[in-house]
């Protein structure tokens, strides 16, 4: 079974602001951080939601979005991933967009995806758990 761990948008944004649940997603990230996977959807997404709330400047964000690149393996979406995510969506009911995440994390063999949005304890295509790291 991998190690490996995909993290959703949301917790890399609570890391990042004033957000009381920054705590939980930092101690989450050390305790994986040479297993993390992100993907190239995560980064935008960060990128956009930091700058769309507002919860810094354009450059602040940009430096956010470096550091996790260098930091952790980033998945690449590609046309596979998302005729994977269409499946992944029609067969589960999931949106578009996390469907794909969930299609990101099981290219890259992860076994956990973290996120509060998702259905805490559900396992996908039998190998990958969704947890919700609050709960």
């Amino acid at each position: 079974m991998s190690d490996k761990c995909f993290v959703d948008t949301n917790l890399w944004i609570y890391l990042y602001s004033e957000d009381k649940r920054a705590t939980t997603v930092e101690r989450l990230v050390d305790k994986h951080f040479h297993q993390v996977i992100i993907s190239t959807q995560v980064l935008g997404e960060c990128y956009s939601a930091m700058i769309r709330k507002r919860l810094c400047t354009p450059d602040r964000a940009t430096n956010i979005i470096d550091s996790l690149m260098e930091s952790f393996e980033v998945a690449v979406i590609s046309v596979p991933t998302v005729k994977r995510a269409v499946g992944i969506q029609r067969r589960y009911g999931f949106s578009y967009y996390d469907s794909q995440m969930i299609a990101a994390a099981l290219e890259q063999g992860c076994a956990i995806l973290y996120s509060e949005d998702m259905h805490h304890g559900q396992v996908l295509e039998g190998s990958l758990t969704i947890i919700n790291p609050f709960q």
